[in-house]
């Protein structure tokens, strides 16, 4: 509604604007059916400001020979289908055309092709009749996407197709909005696809996009930025160009931030003002991407000082030769003159073209003369469709509609100068391609490569034709230069382009295909140097049975079996001999066999633990090692009470010996510890353990003791030791050949300094043989006692007989209790 209100309140105005004159063949063209036509013959360059409503006089602004010569592609493209045989057949086409230069103040020339005999009626009836139809079946144009936003609308009201051969603005593929919208050039989806296929393919990151401030330039900036998002691509400056744009302050931002590599989607005469600015302003080493409005621009490549601002690649359309037109150019300008004034026509078919010579026309930008060559075919052929034309002649009597051509444009499929034009559904072409140019040396735009949109799509450029302003090496374009191997990104800012690199840690790697941005922490079994880009398996490392040095602690505990047998043997023996009464009598047996029963601990050390092997390596050391030390803790209190206690205590000495309370004291010690490992290990039992922390590279199968429920056990242990040493100590004075509490305090010494050395081991060595250390130091532990306390009396017994009598025995103690009498 609010569009056909403007409408009505335009038509009204409709009259009142200025007439102007022009050649009839420029702009129009009899016809049995019209082809209406918007091209910016002349270009607004700075927008005047009107205190009232009126309409521009196109004729006196800007010239644009470019558009000019596709002006002349669609007459010559009528021209050619009208001598057509084939296409067509008995059917003339006509046109009328419009210089259309404003996309606010040219609607007079819209109305007019809207118009049935000269009126606009948008609520009058439907169309019922021939004369009821509008003066125009299809439009070609208009070429901005701004000036299509702007008229576009009032032809989709009747559903009057609307071809354009250059708005590439991505809104207008929106059938809702557009419904007879169609075009010959690709969306700026397709434009942005290709440029981002470049940046990619030299692998550059810090980029800036200057965009029209229009809707092509801010759709076109929309669709970049929205490509990027999952590419490692950072758009590091953005700025929407026009008329008023400071140039000079524009590009010190753009040199402030190092940017190499500048993206220009701006028409052609707007690239003209911005590279001649750079040029006058100085800006060197940058690379320029610029977009098919201005890639193959005649007379940039040769300006002075252009080399100056680095180099040039482009997206253009490829430039296709259509037969025939030259010389249609050069018949046209030899006949025709725009400065004559043959007859009155509508407003803006004026072309004031007079100093543009045949020559000039044909050398101009070629940039979408072929989109205008194929629009007109396909509203020829989609005529040819719903006219039901045959090989002689067409169907003269269909009354022809818009909304007829357009449902005939939308099936058509026809090959032009071998390229296959059909449509897709959202009115966007099926056909062509885009060729990427290079501004060379020699001020020409050199083809160095293409990309296909049809599948399978095909990208390729020749880096060899480049000659860049590095002298051969393709420009560097990164806010942070690439981290080394092993080295993770961290961002600096809002771009991820900006980064710090730091190196990953150790059991940590990074993966820059899967995340540049994160050290990936390694897997439990596996490792990794610091600065890795890979983990490694960890070595699995244990002491097994056939290790040399297990094979030899293993013999010893066997070998510590053996000895305690033989001298259990020994001192059963000679049981009622002195030497064996004062080691302990029948405890030597208990003690005897406690040590072998301790030995057994020692081979569960190696292997690969296992639940029961982690129990059995610590359970019968700790439960008859209890016993051991409650043992000789009880003997060296009955020394020091035989001798001391004995002399001075006769009553306490007769109620230790009626009560027995040597065996009282050696069986709480193991009923407690007893209870003591049950409890602790029900709570905590020991298990296998995987040591990964200690050596990176390695996995050491160990055993995981829970210190909360063992340590009441271990300080029992201790207690007794303890006890023991202070108790055999107090002995130290007694007769030098009858003094047991010596030797059981050199034994104790002896079992200190083993624990010392291991504990210190542990604290600089965690390794593998840390199990082999720790086997060592248990079979050390029974060792000293057996080795240091039995074997002495052993040798009394075997070599000195002498010394093994009750006489001798007797002549100690009297020479001892003499002395401390005295």
């Amino acid at each position: 509604m609010p569009v056909l209100t403007f409408v009505c309140v335009i038509e009204l105005l409709l009259h009142a604007f200025p007439q102007c004159t022009v050649h009839a063949s420029e702009f129009k063209l009899e016809g049995d059916y019209l082809i209406g036509g918007l091209f910016d013959v002349h270009n607004v360059i700075v927008p005047a400001y009107h205190d009232r409503a009126e309409a521009i006089d196109c004729s006196s602004e800007s010239l644009n020979p470019s558009s000019y010569r596709r002006l002349q592609v669609m007459r010559f493209s009528i021209e050619e289908i009208n001598n057509s045989t084939n296409l067509l057949p008995n059917v003339s086409l006509g046109y009328d055309i419009f210089d259309h230069c404003s996309n606010t103040l040219n609607f007079p020339g819209l109305f007019q092709l809207l118009s049935v005999n000269g009126l606009i009626q948008p609520w009058s009836e439907p169309i019922k009749n021939l004369s009821k139809v509008p003066k125009v079946l299809a439009v070609v144009g208009p070429f901005s996407s701004t000036n299509t936003m702007t008229v576009a609308p009032l032809f989709m009201v009747d559903l009057i197709p609307v071809v354009t051969y250059g708005a590439a603005s991505s809104v207008f593929s929106e059938k809702a909005k557009f419904p007879s919208f169609l075009r010959t050039v690709f969306s700026n989806k397709a434009i942005i696809e290709v440029i981002v296929n470049i940046i990619q393919h030299f692998n550059w990151r810090w980029v800036a996009f200057l965009n029209a401030d229009d809707d092509f330039g801010i759709d076109g900036l929309d669709i970049f930025i929205k490509r990027i998002k999952d590419t490692e691509i950072c758009l590091a400056y953005t700025k929407s160009i026009n008329y008023k744009t400071n140039y000079l302050q524009m590009f010190k931002q753009i040199e402030e931030q190092r940017i190499r590599i500048i993206i220009v989607l701006v028409p052609k005469m707007t690239a003209e003002d911005l590279i001649r600015s750079a040029i006058k302003l100085n800006v060197t080493n940058k690379v320029w991407i610029a977009g098919d409005t201005w890639s193959l621009n005649k007379w940039l490549p040769k300006e002075e000082g252009i080399k100056n601002i680095g180099n040039v690649l482009g997206i253009s359309q490829p430039v296709v030769s259509i037969p025939g037109f030259s010389d249609f150019i050069y018949s046209t300008k030899s006949k025709t003159h725009c400065d004559n004034t043959e007859k009155n026509t509508f407003c803006n078919q004026v072309c004031n073209c007079s100093g543009l010579s045949a020559e000039t026309v044909i050398s101009v930008d070629p940039s979408y003369s072929f989109p205008v060559y194929s629009a007109v075919y396909a509203i020829a052929h989609a005529l040819h469709k719903a006219l039901q034309c045959g090989s002689d002649s067409c169907n003269r009597n269909t009354t022809l509609y818009p909304h007829m051509v357009l449902a005939a444009l939308k099936k058509i499929k026809f090959t032009l100068l071998n390229q296959s034009i059909e449509f897709d559904d959202q009115g966007d072409p099926k056909f062509g391609s885009y060729s990427i140019v290079f501004w060379n040396n020699s001020g020409d735009a050199e083809e160095i490569g293409f990309y296909t949109f049809q599948t399978p799509v095909h990208f390729f450029i020749n880096n060899s034709k480049i000659q860049w302003y590095t002298n051969g090496e393709v420009p560097s374009a990164l806010c942070s230069p690439e981290c080394a191997a092993g080295y993770a990104k961290m961002q600096n800012g809002i771009h991820k382009c900006c980064f710090n690199c730091e190196i990953c840690a150790n059991g940590t790697y990074i993966n820059i295909t899967e995340d540049p941005y994160k050290c990936i922490d390694c897997k439990y079994t596996e490792w990794s140097e610091q600065g890795s880009t890979s983990c490694n398996l960890r070595s699995v490392e244990y002491v097994p049975f056939t290790d040399s040095g297990a094979i030899l602690i293993m013999f010893g505990a066997v070998a510590l079996a053996g000895l305690s047998l033989a001298v259990s043997v020994l001192f059963a023996i000679n049981y009622n001999t002195p030497v064996v009464r004062s080691a302990g009598g029948t405890m030597c047996f208990l003690i005897l066999g406690c040590l072998s029963l301790c030995s057994l601990s020692v081979f569960f050390y190696f292997g690969k633990p296992t639940t029961s092997s982690c129990l059995l390596r610590f359970l019968p050391f700790l439960l008859f090692y209890t016993v051991c030390l409650a043992s000789f803790f009880v003997r060296s209190f009955q020394i020091v009470c035989i001798f001391k206690m004995a002399a001075k205590f006769p009553k306490l000495y007769s109620w230790w010996m009626k009560y027995h309370g040597q065996w009282l004291i050696i069986t709480v010690a193991f009923v407690t510890q007893a209870f003591l490992l049950l409890v602790g290990y029900s709570y905590s039992p020991p298990r296998p353990y995987n040591e990964t922390v200690v050596y990176p590279d390695k996995i050491i199968l160990s055993c995981d003791i829970d210190l909360k429920a063992t340590s009441i056990s271990v300080i029992l242990l201790v207690f007794l030791c303890f006890m023991c040493f202070i108790f055999s100590y107090m002995g130290k004075d007694l007769p030098k050949n009858y003094n047991e509490a010596k030797a059981i305090t050199f034994c104790l010494l002896l079992l200190i300094l083993t624990w010392i050395i291991f504990a210190t081991e542990y604290m600089f060595y965690q390794g593998r043989y840390i199990q082999t250390l720790n086997a060592l130091a248990v079979l050390s532990s029974l060792y000293c006692f057996l080795l240091w306390y039995f074997l002495p009396k052993c040798y009394i017994i075997i070599f000195q007989p002498n010394k093994n009598t009750q006489q001798h025995f007797q002549s100690l103690i009297q020479n001892y209790t003499k002395t401390i009498s005295q």
